[in-house]
Protein backbone atom coordinates (compact mmCIF):
# COMPACT_ATOMS: atom_id res chain seq x y z
CA UNK A 1 0.00 0.00 0.00
CA UNK A 2 1.44 3.52 -0.83
CA UNK A 3 2.04 5.73 1.52
CA UNK A 4 1.32 9.83 1.01
CA UNK A 5 1.91 12.45 3.59
CA UNK A 6 -1.42 14.78 3.41
CA UNK A 7 -0.14 18.77 4.56
CA UNK A 8 -3.18 19.74 6.39
CA UNK A 9 -5.99 18.35 8.00
CA UNK A 10 -8.49 21.56 7.79
CA UNK A 11 -12.29 21.08 7.17
CA UNK A 12 -11.11 22.21 3.26
CA UNK A 13 -9.04 19.31 2.92
CA UNK A 14 -11.03 16.83 3.52
CA UNK A 15 -12.33 16.23 0.14
CA UNK A 16 -8.65 15.09 -0.32
CA UNK A 17 -8.14 12.58 2.41
CA UNK A 18 -11.22 10.59 2.03
CA UNK A 19 -10.67 10.76 -1.90
CA UNK A 20 -6.92 9.25 -0.72
CA UNK A 21 -8.18 7.22 1.18
CA UNK A 22 -10.92 5.66 -1.29
CA UNK A 23 -7.79 5.31 -4.18
CA UNK A 24 -6.81 2.32 -1.17
CA UNK A 25 -3.54 4.62 -0.10
CA UNK A 26 -2.05 4.67 3.34
CA UNK A 27 -2.72 8.37 4.43
CA UNK A 28 -0.76 10.22 6.69
CA UNK A 29 -1.95 13.71 8.03
CA UNK A 30 0.28 16.81 9.56
CA UNK A 31 -0.34 20.21 10.99
CA UNK A 32 0.56 21.71 14.13
CA UNK A 33 -3.39 21.92 14.41
CA UNK A 34 -4.12 18.59 16.72
CA UNK A 35 -7.98 19.44 16.76
CA UNK A 36 -8.35 20.01 12.69
CA UNK A 37 -10.86 17.61 11.47
CA UNK A 38 -9.22 15.67 8.93
CA UNK A 39 -7.10 13.95 11.40
CA UNK A 40 -9.84 11.61 12.04
CA UNK A 41 -9.73 10.38 8.62
CA UNK A 42 -6.51 9.45 7.73
CA UNK A 43 -4.21 5.98 9.17
CA UNK A 44 -1.90 8.44 11.31
CA UNK A 45 -1.57 12.20 11.68
CA UNK A 46 1.77 14.24 12.96
CA UNK A 47 2.02 17.13 14.67
CA UNK A 48 4.43 19.04 12.40
CA UNK A 49 3.52 22.66 11.26
CA UNK A 50 3.67 22.62 7.23
CA UNK A 51 5.25 25.69 6.61
CA UNK A 52 8.31 23.62 8.54
CA UNK A 53 10.35 22.25 5.57
CA UNK A 54 13.21 20.87 6.68
CA UNK A 55 10.61 19.20 9.68
CA UNK A 56 8.97 17.90 7.16
CA UNK A 57 11.80 16.56 5.05
CA UNK A 58 12.31 14.76 8.27
CA UNK A 59 9.18 12.85 8.89
CA UNK A 60 8.96 12.19 5.12
CA UNK A 61 12.01 10.59 5.14
CA UNK A 62 11.24 8.77 7.98
CA UNK A 63 7.66 7.43 7.12
CA UNK A 64 8.98 6.49 3.26
CA UNK A 65 6.52 8.55 2.19
CA UNK A 66 5.94 8.01 -1.86
CA UNK A 67 3.91 11.02 -2.39
CA UNK A 68 3.40 14.87 -0.82
CA UNK A 69 -0.23 16.30 -1.41
CA UNK A 70 -0.91 20.23 -0.63
CA UNK A 71 -4.37 20.75 -1.21
CA UNK A 72 -6.02 23.63 -1.42
CA UNK A 73 -3.31 25.32 0.96
CA UNK A 74 -0.73 28.38 -0.53
CA UNK A 75 1.49 28.08 2.54
CA UNK A 76 1.81 24.52 2.53
CA UNK A 77 3.23 24.57 -1.20
CA UNK A 78 6.59 25.71 -0.99
CA UNK A 79 6.78 23.46 1.39
CA UNK A 80 5.67 20.00 -0.73
CA UNK A 81 7.98 21.03 -3.58
CA UNK A 82 11.07 21.42 -1.40
CA UNK A 83 10.47 18.47 0.32
CA UNK A 84 9.83 16.28 -3.27
CA UNK A 85 12.70 17.88 -5.03
CA UNK A 86 15.20 16.94 -1.90
CA UNK A 87 13.48 13.33 -2.10
CA UNK A 88 13.31 12.62 -5.80
CA UNK A 89 9.51 12.45 -5.74
CA UNK A 90 7.14 13.96 -8.74
CA UNK A 91 6.93 17.94 -8.01
CA UNK A 92 7.16 21.48 -10.14
CA UNK A 93 10.16 23.22 -9.95
CA UNK A 94 10.56 24.69 -6.13
CA UNK A 95 11.84 27.99 -7.29
CA UNK A 96 8.61 28.38 -9.56
CA UNK A 97 6.40 27.09 -6.39
CA UNK A 98 7.72 29.83 -4.01
CA UNK A 99 7.57 32.58 -6.80
CA UNK A 100 3.79 31.74 -8.02
CA UNK A 101 3.11 31.57 -3.58
CA UNK A 102 4.42 34.90 -2.51
CA UNK A 103 2.53 38.34 -3.93
CA UNK A 104 6.16 39.77 -3.87
CA UNK A 105 8.18 37.76 -6.26
CA UNK A 106 4.94 37.02 -8.19
CA UNK A 107 4.73 40.93 -8.89
CA UNK A 108 7.79 41.04 -10.22
CA UNK A 109 8.37 38.11 -12.25
CA UNK A 110 5.20 39.24 -13.88
CA UNK A 111 6.46 42.33 -14.56
CA UNK A 112 9.68 41.36 -15.59
CA UNK A 113 8.12 39.20 -17.93
CA UNK A 114 5.68 41.85 -19.63
CA UNK A 115 2.59 40.55 -18.21
CA UNK A 116 0.15 43.04 -17.33
CA UNK A 117 0.73 43.91 -13.50
CA UNK A 118 -0.44 46.64 -11.23
CA UNK A 119 2.14 48.82 -9.87
CA UNK A 120 3.54 47.17 -6.85
CA UNK A 121 6.15 46.94 -4.08
CA UNK A 122 6.92 44.77 -1.54
CA UNK A 123 8.00 45.85 2.20
CA UNK A 124 9.05 45.28 5.31
CA UNK A 125 9.05 48.35 6.84
CA UNK A 126 6.06 50.78 7.38
CA UNK A 127 7.88 54.16 7.61
CA UNK A 128 9.63 52.97 4.02
CA UNK A 129 5.83 52.54 2.63
CA UNK A 130 4.54 55.95 4.22
CA UNK A 131 7.15 57.84 2.36
CA UNK A 132 6.49 55.75 -0.99
CA UNK A 133 2.70 56.22 -0.62
CA UNK A 134 2.67 59.22 -2.76
CA UNK A 135 3.77 57.18 -5.82
CA UNK A 136 0.89 54.89 -6.02
CA UNK A 137 -2.60 55.88 -7.96
CA UNK A 138 -5.03 55.69 -4.99
CA UNK A 139 -6.43 53.12 -4.42
CA UNK A 140 -4.38 50.82 -3.34
CA UNK A 141 -4.61 47.39 -1.84
CA UNK A 142 -2.47 46.42 1.08
CA UNK A 143 -1.94 42.38 1.38
CA UNK A 144 0.88 40.15 3.00
CA UNK A 145 2.91 38.42 0.76
CA UNK A 146 2.21 35.30 1.92
CA UNK A 147 -0.96 34.51 2.81
CA UNK A 148 -3.91 32.80 1.57
CA UNK A 149 -7.96 33.12 2.22
CA UNK A 150 -7.99 36.66 1.62
CA UNK A 151 -6.47 37.28 5.14
CA UNK A 152 -5.25 40.88 6.16
CA UNK A 153 -6.05 41.92 2.85
CA UNK A 154 -7.37 45.68 3.09
CA UNK A 155 -8.43 48.59 0.70
CA UNK A 156 -6.23 51.78 1.23
CA UNK A 157 -7.68 55.36 -0.27
CA UNK A 158 -5.52 57.93 1.35
CA UNK A 159 -2.31 57.83 3.65
CA UNK A 160 -4.48 58.05 7.00
CA UNK A 161 -5.68 54.63 6.07
CA UNK A 162 -2.46 53.34 5.03
CA UNK A 163 -1.01 52.18 8.70
CA UNK A 164 -3.41 50.39 10.74
CA UNK A 165 -3.99 48.10 6.96
CA UNK A 166 -0.04 47.73 6.86
CA UNK A 167 -0.22 46.28 10.46
CA UNK A 168 -3.48 43.91 9.80
CA UNK A 169 -1.74 42.57 7.26
CA UNK A 170 1.43 42.19 8.86
CA UNK A 171 -0.61 40.47 11.45
CA UNK A 172 -1.42 37.40 8.72
CA UNK A 173 2.28 37.66 7.24
CA UNK A 174 4.77 34.37 8.52
CA UNK A 175 7.79 36.11 6.93
CA UNK A 176 6.67 39.75 8.49
CA UNK A 177 6.45 41.28 4.85
CA UNK A 178 3.92 43.20 3.26
CA UNK A 179 2.65 44.06 -0.61
CA UNK A 180 1.17 47.70 -1.73
CA UNK A 181 -0.32 47.42 -5.37
CA UNK A 182 -2.48 49.57 -7.12
CA UNK A 183 -6.61 48.98 -7.23
CA UNK A 184 -7.34 46.87 -10.81
CA UNK A 185 -10.86 48.21 -11.81
CA UNK A 186 -12.48 44.35 -12.94
CA UNK A 187 -14.90 44.09 -16.11
CA UNK A 188 -17.59 41.89 -15.47
CA UNK A 189 -16.82 39.35 -12.18
CA UNK A 190 -13.02 38.41 -10.88
CA UNK A 191 -12.18 35.07 -12.56
CA UNK A 192 -11.96 32.21 -10.19
CA UNK A 193 -11.84 28.47 -10.65
CA UNK A 194 -9.03 25.77 -11.27
CA UNK A 195 -7.08 24.24 -13.73
CA UNK A 196 -4.31 21.67 -14.41
CA UNK A 197 -1.17 20.93 -15.76
CA UNK A 198 0.32 17.99 -17.59
CA UNK A 199 4.07 18.20 -18.65
CA UNK A 200 3.89 21.89 -18.63
CA UNK A 201 0.32 22.21 -21.12
CA UNK A 202 -2.50 23.57 -19.10
CA UNK A 203 -4.72 20.60 -20.48
CA UNK A 204 -7.46 21.08 -18.08
CA UNK A 205 -9.45 24.75 -16.88
CA UNK A 206 -12.77 25.53 -15.72
CA UNK A 207 -12.83 29.11 -14.87
CA UNK A 208 -15.54 30.49 -12.34
CA UNK A 209 -17.39 33.76 -12.02
CA UNK A 210 -15.87 34.74 -8.53
CA UNK A 211 -18.87 36.42 -5.92
CA UNK A 212 -17.83 38.97 -3.23
CA UNK A 213 -20.35 40.86 -1.01
CA UNK A 214 -19.74 44.41 -2.19
CA UNK A 215 -21.72 45.45 0.90
CA UNK A 216 -20.42 43.45 3.87
CA UNK A 217 -18.01 44.22 6.05
CA UNK A 218 -15.25 42.13 4.26
CA UNK A 219 -15.29 43.02 0.53
CA UNK A 220 -12.79 40.76 -0.93
CA UNK A 221 -13.24 37.49 1.14
CA UNK A 222 -15.08 35.68 -1.86
CA UNK A 223 -18.27 34.18 -0.82
CA UNK A 224 -18.69 32.15 -3.48
CA UNK A 225 -18.36 30.65 -7.34
CA UNK A 226 -20.30 29.90 -9.83
CA UNK A 227 -20.24 27.97 -13.28
CA UNK A 228 -19.58 28.25 -16.39
CA UNK A 229 -17.94 31.50 -16.33
CA UNK A 230 -20.39 34.21 -18.18
CA UNK A 231 -17.60 35.79 -20.27
CA UNK A 232 -17.10 34.97 -24.11
CA UNK A 233 -15.22 32.30 -25.49
CA UNK A 234 -12.81 34.49 -27.10
CA UNK A 235 -11.85 36.17 -23.63
CA UNK A 236 -11.89 32.45 -21.87
CA UNK A 237 -9.15 31.90 -24.55
CA UNK A 238 -6.81 34.74 -24.03
CA UNK A 239 -7.01 34.55 -20.30
CA UNK A 240 -6.08 30.33 -21.32
CA UNK A 241 -2.72 31.63 -23.53
CA UNK A 242 -1.79 33.96 -20.68
CA UNK A 243 -2.19 31.27 -17.80
CA UNK A 244 -0.22 29.00 -20.10
CA UNK A 245 2.72 31.38 -21.25
CA UNK A 246 2.92 31.79 -17.16
CA UNK A 247 3.34 27.85 -16.41
CA UNK A 248 5.70 28.03 -19.82
CA UNK A 249 7.99 30.01 -18.05
CA UNK A 250 8.45 28.47 -14.97
CA UNK A 251 8.32 25.11 -16.39
CA UNK A 252 5.93 24.00 -14.61
CA UNK A 253 5.01 20.25 -14.71
CA UNK A 254 2.32 18.37 -13.49
CA UNK A 255 0.45 20.78 -11.17
CA UNK A 256 -3.42 22.03 -10.22
CA UNK A 257 -3.57 25.13 -10.11
CA UNK A 258 -6.12 27.68 -8.44
CA UNK A 259 -7.10 31.23 -9.94
CA UNK A 260 -7.89 34.66 -9.60
CA UNK A 261 -7.50 37.04 -12.50
CA UNK A 262 -9.37 39.89 -13.59
CA UNK A 263 -9.90 41.88 -16.85
CA UNK A 264 -10.15 45.39 -17.47
CA UNK A 265 -12.28 46.97 -19.53
CA UNK A 266 -9.60 46.56 -22.50
CA UNK A 267 -9.91 43.22 -21.69
CA UNK A 268 -6.04 43.10 -20.81
CA UNK A 269 -6.00 40.15 -18.57
CA UNK A 270 -4.19 40.57 -15.05
CA UNK A 271 -3.00 37.57 -13.25
CA UNK A 272 -3.70 38.24 -9.57
CA UNK A 273 -3.09 35.13 -8.31
CA UNK A 274 -2.31 31.85 -9.82
CA UNK A 275 -1.99 29.04 -7.10
CA UNK A 276 -0.19 26.14 -7.44
CA UNK A 277 -2.23 23.97 -5.59
CA UNK A 278 -6.20 22.91 -6.02
CA UNK A 279 -9.09 25.76 -5.09
CA UNK A 280 -10.45 26.70 -1.66
CA UNK A 281 -14.16 26.94 -0.95
CA UNK A 282 -14.66 23.13 -2.25
CA UNK A 283 -13.98 24.18 -6.04
CA UNK A 284 -12.60 20.68 -7.18
CA UNK A 285 -16.45 19.18 -5.56
CA UNK A 286 -18.13 21.82 -7.79
CA UNK A 287 -16.19 21.22 -10.41
CA UNK A 288 -16.63 17.75 -10.27
CA UNK A 289 -20.22 17.74 -10.36
CA UNK A 290 -20.38 20.48 -13.26
CA UNK A 291 -17.56 18.41 -15.47
CA UNK A 292 -17.82 14.84 -14.46
CA UNK A 293 -14.13 15.15 -13.83
CA UNK A 294 -12.28 14.38 -10.35
CA UNK A 295 -9.73 17.43 -9.70
CA UNK A 296 -8.88 15.74 -6.74
CA UNK A 297 -8.25 12.23 -7.76
CA UNK A 298 -6.05 13.82 -10.51
CA UNK A 299 -4.08 15.65 -8.28
CA UNK A 300 -3.23 12.91 -6.13
CA UNK A 301 -2.37 10.48 -9.28
CA UNK A 302 0.09 13.64 -10.22
CA UNK A 303 1.56 13.21 -6.54
CA UNK A 304 2.45 9.67 -6.86
CA UNK A 305 4.04 10.34 -10.67
CA UNK A 306 0.86 8.54 -12.15
CA UNK A 307 -0.11 8.75 -15.75
CA UNK A 308 -2.51 12.29 -16.28
CA UNK A 309 -2.40 12.77 -19.90
CA UNK A 310 -6.22 11.70 -20.35
CA UNK A 311 -7.27 14.82 -18.93
CA UNK A 312 -8.96 17.13 -21.14
CA UNK A 313 -11.03 20.38 -20.62
CA UNK A 314 -14.79 19.36 -20.38
CA UNK A 315 -17.65 21.24 -21.16
CA UNK A 316 -19.64 22.32 -18.20
CA UNK A 317 -23.23 20.69 -18.15
CA UNK A 318 -25.78 23.05 -16.32
CA UNK A 319 -25.27 25.96 -13.61
CA UNK A 320 -23.61 25.49 -10.61
CA UNK A 321 -22.02 27.31 -7.49
CA UNK A 322 -20.52 26.92 -4.37
CA UNK A 323 -21.68 29.46 -1.22
CA UNK A 324 -19.58 30.08 2.44
CA UNK A 325 -22.01 30.74 5.15
CA UNK A 326 -20.89 33.40 7.23
CA UNK A 327 -21.39 36.22 9.57
CA UNK A 328 -19.37 39.59 9.50
CA UNK A 329 -19.86 40.07 13.18
CA UNK A 330 -18.30 37.88 15.61
CA UNK A 331 -20.34 36.28 18.45
CA UNK A 332 -22.41 33.57 19.74
CA UNK A 333 -23.91 31.63 16.75
CA UNK A 334 -27.85 31.73 17.59
CA UNK A 335 -29.69 30.59 14.41
CA UNK A 336 -28.95 30.16 10.34
CA UNK A 337 -32.44 30.60 8.19
CA UNK A 338 -32.26 29.62 4.80
CA UNK A 339 -34.81 30.77 2.75
CA UNK A 340 -37.54 27.36 1.80
CA UNK A 341 -36.93 28.14 -2.02
CA UNK A 342 -33.47 28.01 -2.05
CA UNK A 343 -33.69 24.67 0.01
CA UNK A 344 -36.13 23.08 -2.20
CA UNK A 345 -34.85 23.93 -5.48
CA UNK A 346 -31.46 24.77 -5.49
CA UNK A 347 -28.95 23.27 -2.44
CA UNK A 348 -27.42 20.29 -3.32
CA UNK A 349 -25.16 19.93 -0.72
CA UNK A 350 -25.09 21.85 2.40
CA UNK A 351 -22.67 21.46 5.85
CA UNK A 352 -22.51 24.00 8.93
CA UNK A 353 -19.23 23.44 10.35
CA UNK A 354 -20.46 25.78 13.50
CA UNK A 355 -23.14 24.42 15.95
CA UNK A 356 -26.06 27.05 17.22
CA UNK A 357 -24.37 28.29 20.83
CA UNK A 358 -20.59 27.98 19.62
CA UNK A 359 -18.47 30.97 19.11
CA UNK A 360 -17.54 32.25 15.68
CA UNK A 361 -15.57 34.66 13.75
CA UNK A 362 -16.05 37.01 11.59
CA UNK A 363 -15.35 36.48 7.59
CA UNK A 364 -12.51 38.70 7.62
CA UNK A 365 -11.12 35.40 5.60
CA UNK A 366 -11.92 32.14 4.43
CA UNK A 367 -10.99 30.62 8.12
CA UNK A 368 -14.28 32.65 8.72
CA UNK A 369 -16.16 29.96 6.94
CA UNK A 370 -18.92 28.54 9.27
CA UNK A 371 -21.17 25.93 6.45
CA UNK A 372 -20.92 25.70 3.22
CA UNK A 373 -23.79 24.85 0.03
CA UNK A 374 -23.61 23.77 -3.58
CA UNK A 375 -26.32 24.77 -5.53
CA UNK A 376 -27.64 24.36 -8.84
CA UNK A 377 -29.67 26.53 -10.51
CA UNK A 378 -31.88 26.19 -13.97
CA UNK A 379 -30.32 29.36 -15.53
CA UNK A 380 -27.10 31.67 -16.01
CA UNK A 381 -29.49 34.07 -14.89
CA UNK A 382 -30.83 32.37 -11.96
CA UNK A 383 -27.69 31.48 -10.47
CA UNK A 384 -26.06 35.04 -11.39
CA UNK A 385 -29.39 36.96 -9.38
CA UNK A 386 -29.31 34.55 -5.89
CA UNK A 387 -25.68 34.20 -5.98
CA UNK A 388 -24.91 38.34 -6.03
CA UNK A 389 -27.77 38.41 -3.65
CA UNK A 390 -27.32 35.59 -1.24
CA UNK A 391 -28.17 37.89 2.10
CA UNK A 392 -32.29 37.78 0.97
CA UNK A 393 -32.17 33.78 1.07
CA UNK A 394 -29.19 33.05 4.53
CA UNK A 395 -30.23 35.25 7.59
CA UNK A 396 -27.44 34.49 10.04
CA UNK A 397 -28.24 35.77 13.56
CA UNK A 398 -25.15 36.60 16.13
CA UNK A 399 -25.35 37.10 19.52
CA UNK A 400 -22.52 39.15 21.25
Amino acid sequence: MKKVLMLGGSIFQIPSIKTAKKMGLYVITCDNIINNPGHKFSDEYYNVSTTDKEAILVLANKLNIEGIICYASDPSATTAAFVCEKMGLPTSPYKSIKILSNKDLFRNFLRDNNFFVPQAKGYSSIHEAKNDFILFKTPVMVKPVDSSGSKGVSKVNNLEELEISIEIALKFSRVKRFIIEEYVNKFGYQIAGDGFSVEGELIFRCFANEHFDSNGKYPFVPIGESWPYVMSEKIQIKIHNEVQRLISLLKMKNNAYNFDIRIDSQENVYLMEVGPRNGGNFIPQVVKYATGIDMVEYTIKSALGEDCKDLRTSSINGFWACYMIHSDEAGILKDVFIEQELKEKNIIEFEMFSEIGDKVSSFSGSNGTIGFMILKFESSDEMLTKMDNMSEFINIKIAN
